[in-house]
Parts: C-alpha cells; structure tokens; sequence
C-alpha cells in the first residue's frame, strides 16, 4: 500500500512538472496563436541553468539554486520575447509557418546547448537544506519532491489567479476573445503576444530549474518535455489554465502508475488514454453522455 502511496505523490510531482512546462505553452498557443515547437528548449535551458549552478554533483546551496532559478527566468523571457518578435512577419501564413520557425529554433538551441555543456546528461542536485527526506509510512521519501509540489501548486494558483483575476489576465483574455475590439481600446495585440510568449518562456524555464533534481538537463530533456507538454495542451484545451492543470495531473499519474503496475504496457498507456479521451471528447453522442454523467 505505502508503494502505491508513493508512487501517487510521484505522479503528482511529476504532473505539477508538467504543468509548469505546458502551461506557458497552452497560454502561447492559446493567446499567441503560436505553435511553439521550441518549447521544450526552454525548459531545457532552465535546467542546464540548474546543473550549472550546483556547486556539487550531489549538493549546491540555496542561494545558488535561487540564482539559477533568477538567471533563467531572464533568459527564457528574453528568449519568449525574441521568438515572439520573430514571428510577427509570419502573421496570418498559419501554423505551418510557426512549426518550421520555431523548429528551427529548437534544433538551434539543442546545438547551442550541446555546445556550451556538452552531450552528456548532468547531474542537478537540489539546495543541501532540502535534500534529506521525510518518511512517508515506511519509506523514506525525498524532502525536495514535497517542497517541489508545495511550489508547482503554488505556482498553479498564482497564475490562475493572474490570469482570471488581474486586469493584466483581462487583458490576455480579450486577446483571444476579440482583437480588433481590444485595439480600439488603444492595446496592440502584437505587444500582448510578445508578452505572453515572454511569460510562457519565463515559466518553462522556471520549470527547468525546479524540474531539474527529477528531469535533469540531457540531450533528451527538451522533445520528452515538448512531446508530454503538448499532449497535456491537448488533453486540457488551448488556453484552458483550469484544465491543463487538470490535465498534468492525470498525465503524471498514467506516467509514473503505469510504471509501477504495468512496466511493459507503460510506453503505451499514455498514448492509449489519450486515443480513448479524444475519441469521447469528438463524438458528439459519447460527448452528450459524458456530459450528463459528470454533472450528474
């Protein structure tokens, strides 16, 4: 029982990473209209930040870990902003266009990073105060991974709270609602998108650096980040904080259970969940059901 227990609290770590990651995304896309494949570049640069930061291969201090997290936030701003400004000569090409843009840029960043760290996977150590563990039942379990999850909800109700709550979220809302409507209104839209997709850089990489203890920094990080990012933006809705939220939990828990229960079946179960939710979700009979049975 106190495995199961542990692998629960696992996935919900896991899916608090995710969300982390593919809420920016989800804002993007959502917002933007921009299908940033350089995604998971960002996350990646968070975490290299996080590895080059750690004074150790098994420890680094809390002020370390605290400059890291502040030095990659700038970058993955800046980078966002840099992106977004990119992208306004594509305006109305459609998504095509975007996709070759931005895996270009991912395909340059890899290189950048490769470059600059190596190819090799690093070690990220999580600051020394918080590196013990904490018993759960009869296992000793890591004290970071609950502060982590302590951090991804605050994080979560934060940005809910930014973007439902806050005229700066009014303003993002109407961005997707009606642009010509907020124009009149004396607010660029281009500038709201610039800004948004400097947000969505800053909370990828903000997420590499608390990811970066469980997800380190390798070759891999940034498609295995980009690839789960968009199936929680799938799962949860473009712009939808509340499901994607939502959504990363339930990811993080088909993930990390389906490993503990069935290792064989658990490359499939992620993908086979997804199938299933889609088809509910496309079938306008299956929909009304589903529908009537939750608010039942």
């Amino acid at each position: 029982m106190t495995e199961y227990l542990i692998n629960t609290v696992d996935g919900v770590a896991f899916g608090l990473l995710l969300f982390t990651a593919a809420a920016g995304l989800t804002l993007a896309f959502g917002v933007a209209d921009m299908l940033n494949l350089a995604h998971g570049t960002f996350y990646a640069i968070g975490a290299y930040t996080a590895a080059a930061f750690t004074t150790t291969a098994t420890s680094t201090t809390l002020g370390g870990f605290a400059t890291a997290l502040a030095v990659a936030v700038l970058i993955g701003a800046a980078a966002g902003a840099g992106l977004g400004v990119a992208q306004l000569p594509l305006a109305g090409r459609g998504h095509l266009a975007q996709v070759m843009l931005t895996l270009g840029v991912a395909y340059i960043g890899a290189e950048l990073l490769v470059a600059v760290f190596g190819a090799d996977d690093l070690p990220a150590a999580p600051p020394t105060v918080l590196a013990g563990s904490i018993r759960l039942g009869s296992v000793a379990y890591p004290t970071y991974r609950l502060v982590f999850i302590a951090a991804g909800l605050a994080l979560a109700g934060g940005l809910h709270l930014v973007v439902y709550r806050t005229r700066a979220g009014a303003v993002v809302r109407a961005c997707v609602d009606d642009r010509a409507i907020l124009a009149t209104l004396g607010i660029r839209p281009a500038t709201v998108q610039i800004g948004v997709l400097a947000a969505a850089g800053a909370l990828a990489a903000t997420g590499g650096v608390l990811g970066a203890p469980i997800i380190g920094p390798g070759t891999a990080t940034a498609p295995t980040i980009m690839l789960l990012s968009l199936v929680v933006v799938v799962l949860g809705g473009l712009g939808n904080i509340r499901g994607t939220f939502l959504a990363a939990l339930t990811v993080g828990q088909i993930q990390t259970l389906g490993v503990a229960v069935a290792p064989a079946a658990a490359p499939f179960a992620l993908m086979t969940a997804l199938a299933v939710i889609l088809t509910v979700a496309a079938h306008p009979r299956l929909r009304r059901r589903f529908t009537l049975r939750r608010s039942a």
